[in-house]
C-alpha cells in the first residue's frame, strides 16, 4: 500500500512539475484556421533559404492555448558543416529577450510593490543623471516607464570597442556606472524615441539592485523555470543538455562560428551572457508557452507568471509619450519598426519584437493568434533581411484565420 501510495505521489509530482512546458497541440482547422492557406507559410520561408537570406528557421504558430503549427526548414548550420534544422533547435534570440526575459521578470516586481512603472531611476540607481534642457539648465527625471518604452533619450548602444579599451572585459559594473554618469541624454523623456539596449541594461541592473540577485538566475528561477520550460535558458554553455540543440551565429575571426555564446558584444563581452537586452536562448515550442501565457492572461494551466491586468498594461503605449512612439512596455506596438505584425492583425491590439540574429515574434491579443519566426540570418555571416519575410508570414497566418 505505502508503494503505491509513494508512486502516485510521484505521478502527481511530474504531472504538476510539467505544468506548462507544452502545449496541446491541434489542428489548424480545429483551432479556426484554415490549413491550406496557413500552408502557403512554407513557401515564402522557402524562398529565403533558397536566396540565402538564411540557412533555415523554424515556425510555431499559436492559436489561444493550441499549438496549431510546428515545422522546421532548411539547415541548423552550415559551418564547418552542413546540420538540418529540426524544431527543437535552440536559437540566440538577441533583442527578443529584451520581451521574453527582461520584461516579463521586471514587471513581477511591479505586481509585487517593489518598484513602481513611474519611479525615478534615480531611486534604485542613485548617480544616475536627468536630461538637462541645453538651453535652460531645466532637469527631466528618467523614469522605469521611460526605459521601457524606449522614450528616455539614451544613446542607442555603447561603441564595444572604445568601451573595452577603457574598462576592459568582463565590467559590468563600470558599464552601469557609464551609462548613469556619461551616456549622452539625447531629448526630454517621453518626446521623442530612440531604441536603445542601454535602457535594457539599466532596467537589468535596477532588477539586481532590488532583488540581490544576479538577473539572469532571477528570471530563470521566475518565469523560465515556472512555465517549466526545459530549453531556455542564459548562457547555454552551463547547461550540457541545451547546449547540444543550440544554433550557431557568426562566424568569427578565429574561423569559428559563436555557439553557446550570445551574438550581442555588450551582452558578451562586457556582461558575460547576463544581460538585460541580449542573452536568452530557446526554442520554438518554449516560445509558444510564453506566447500562451500573455495571451491568457498571464498564465498557461497551473503556471502562472504575470497577472491579466499586468498583462493588459504591458500590451498598452502610456498615453503621456509621444504619439508617434508607439511603444508598450517592453514590446512594440506601433512604431516605425512594428511591420513585421504585418497588414492583417489588429493595428492597436498587438505586439511584437525582433532579434537582430533574425527572431522575432508576433502576438495579436484581438484573435489570440501568435508566430513565432524564429531564423539565423547572421549565421554564417552577418547579412540579409528578414523585414519583407516577416510581414508575409505575420499576413498569411493572419489571413488563414476563418473564426
Amino acid at each position: 500500500m505505502r508503494r503505491i501510495l509513494l508512486t502516485l505521489i510521484a505521478v502527481l509530482a511530474l504531472c504538476c512539475s510539467s505544468e506548462g512546458r507544452t502545449l496541446r497541440k491541434a489542428s489548424p482547422g480545429a483551432a479556426g484556421m484554415d490549413a491550406a492557406k496557413l500552408s502557403q507559410v512554407d513557401r515564402e520561408i522557402g524562398s529565403s533559404i533558397d536566396e540565402g537570406v538564411i540557412p533555415g528557421a523554424v515556425l510555431a504558430v499559436v492559436r489561444g492555448d493550441r499549438l496549431v503549427y510546428l515545422k522546421a526548414y532548411g539547415n541548423k548550420q552550415v559551418v564547418p558543416d552542413t546540420v538540418t534544422m529540426t524544431t527543437s533547435t535552440v536559437f540566440d534570440l538577441a533583442s527578443l529577450s529584451k520581451c521574453v526575459g527582461t520584461t516579463l521578470a521586471f514587471l513581477q516586481l511591479v505586481e509585487q510593490g517593489r518598484v513602481r512603472l513611474t519611479d525615478n531611476v534615480k531611486m534604485y540607481i542613485p548617480d544616475f543623471k536627468p536630461w538637462t534642457d541645453p538651453k535652460t539648465g531645466r532637469k527631466v527625471d528618467i523614469r522605469i516607464i521611460d526605459l521601457m518604452t524606449h522614450s528616455s533619450g539614451l544613446t542607442a548602444y555603447i561603441n564595444v570597442d572604445s568601451y573595452l579599451k577603457r574598462y576592459g572585459p568582463a565590467t559590468p559594473d563600470s558599464l552601469m556606472r557609464h551609462i548613469a554618469t556619461e551616456v549622452k541624454r539625447n531629448f526630454e523623456p517621453r518626446s521623442d524615441y530612440i531604441y536603445s539596449c542601454l535602457n535594457f541594461i539599466t532596467l537589468q541592473n535596477i532588477l539586481q539592485n532590488i532583488t540581490g540577485q544576479r538577473f539572469c538566475d532571477y528570471v530563470q528561477k521566475n518565469v523560465f523555470d515556472r512555465l517549466g520550460l526545459e530549453h531556455t535558458c542564459y548562457n547555454p554553455k552551463e547547461h550540457p543538455f541545451i547546449l547540444p540543440l543550440v544554433a550557431p551565429t557568426e562566424v568569427q575571426a578565429d574561423g569559428k562560428a559563436l555557439l553557446g555564446e550570445v551574438h550581442d558584444p555588450t551582452a558578451r563581452l562586457v556582461n558575460c551572457g547576463n544581460s538585460g537586452n541580449a542573452g536568452v536562448f530557446s526554442c520554438a515550442e518554449d516560445l509558444a508557452v510564453i506566447a500562451a501565457a500573455i495571451m491568457n492572461g498571464g498564465a498557461i494551466g497551473k503556471a502562472r507568471i504575470l497577472s491579466p491586468l499586468t498583462i493588459k498594461a504591458m500590451c498598452t503605449v502610456p498615453p503621456e509619450n509621444a504619439p508617434h512612439i508607439g511603444r508598450a512596455l517592453g514590446w512594440d506596438n506601433c512604431s516605425s519598426s512594428a511591420g513585421i505584425r504585418g497588414d492583417l492583425f489588429s493595428r492597436t491590439q498587438t505586439i511584437c519584437h525582433t532579434g537582430y540574429t533574425g527572431t522575432s515574434m508576433v502576438i495579436d491579443m484581438e484573435s489570440r493568434t501568435a508566430v513565432i519566426l524564429l531564423a539565423h540570418r547572421v549565421h554564417p555571416k552577418d547579412k540579409g533581411s528578414l523585414t519583407k519575410l516577416r510581414a508575409r508570414v505575420s499576413n498569411i497566418v493572419a489571413g488563414a484565420i476563418v473564426e
